[in-house]
């Protein structure tokens, strides 16, 4: 009982950390269309949520493997959850207007 309760904790964990990753990117996204610094956004976004979820992994692993796959699984089906959830919003895209007349 206690080690299935543990796994199911883990499982959430492992989503919670999938939708703080790719919910973040979805902002990240969103900010940095209507950037000036654009690139910045992404790369700093993308070094922010990859250590976060990294140490995450880390932390709830705690050295067993099947805690790591466990938590992996949680992470994948967030990024399944996020996806359906944004998918509709693509058109919220704040969209980059080309000028009209060659440079």
């Amino acid at each position: 009982m206690y080690e299935t309760m543990t796994l199911v904790l883990i499982w959430v964990a492992g989503g919670m950390l999938g939708a703080f990753f790719f919910g973040g990117l979805w902002w990240t996204v969103q900010q940095g269309l209507s950037s000036n610094r654009s690139a910045l956004w992404f790369l700093g976004s993308l070094l922010a949520r990859t250590t976060i979820v990294l140490v995450g992994f880390y932390f709830v692993a705690h050295g067993h493997w099947d805690r790591l796959l466990v938590c992996l699984l949680g992470f994948v089906v967030a990024r399944m959850i996020v996806t359906r959830l944004t998918r509709g919003l693509e058109h919220s895209v704040c969209r980059v207007q080309e000028p009209s007349h060659a440079p």
